[in-house]
């Protein structure tokens, strides 16, 4: 079992289920009680006018994911504090998986939170290809 500590939340891929981390998650995290949780919703590959970055899909997922960052750093947050994704990916293939895994790892390192990805037939609207949701936990 690896148990990975990250402020201020535990990240644990017991044994007995695959290594996930070279997909860009881990499969648990521990929250301590009093730990105040910071919701991000979800965020896509935008400029700060709101339109879409680029139309590539790996130039929206490395956008999106500086969206979160940029979020966080209102509350006085870091990448660190994130234990939980969800993503939404328009058209999902297994293609997509390997720009979602790099840039997740860009950002996390060996240490991913958790993270569930979710195809879907559309986002908000007909540019946008990725979006991602975050939970970040504070002590």
């Amino acid at each position: 079992m690896t148990n990975t500590e990250h402020a201020p939340h535990a990240l644990v891929n017991p044994d007995g289920l695959h290594d996930p981390t070279p997909f860009g998650y881990s499969h648990t995290a521990v929250i301590p009680a009093g730990t105040e949780l910071v919701l991000v919703s979800g965020q896509y590959g935008s400029r700060p006018d709101g339109a879409v970055v680029s139309p590539d899909f790996t130039e929206q997922v490395d956008q999106a994911f500086r969206n979160i960052a940029t979020a966080l750093t209102a509350h006085d947050l870091t990448l660190a504090h994130v234990v939980q994704l969800r993503t939404y990916v328009v058209a999902h293939d297994v293609s997509k998986l390997g720009p979602i895994a790099a840039a997740v790892q860009a950002n996390w390192g060996p240490t991913p939170p958790t993270q569930t990805l979710i195809g879907v037939a559309s986002l908000a609207t007909p540019d946008v290809l990725f979006e991602v949701e975050a939970v970040a936990a504070r002590p």
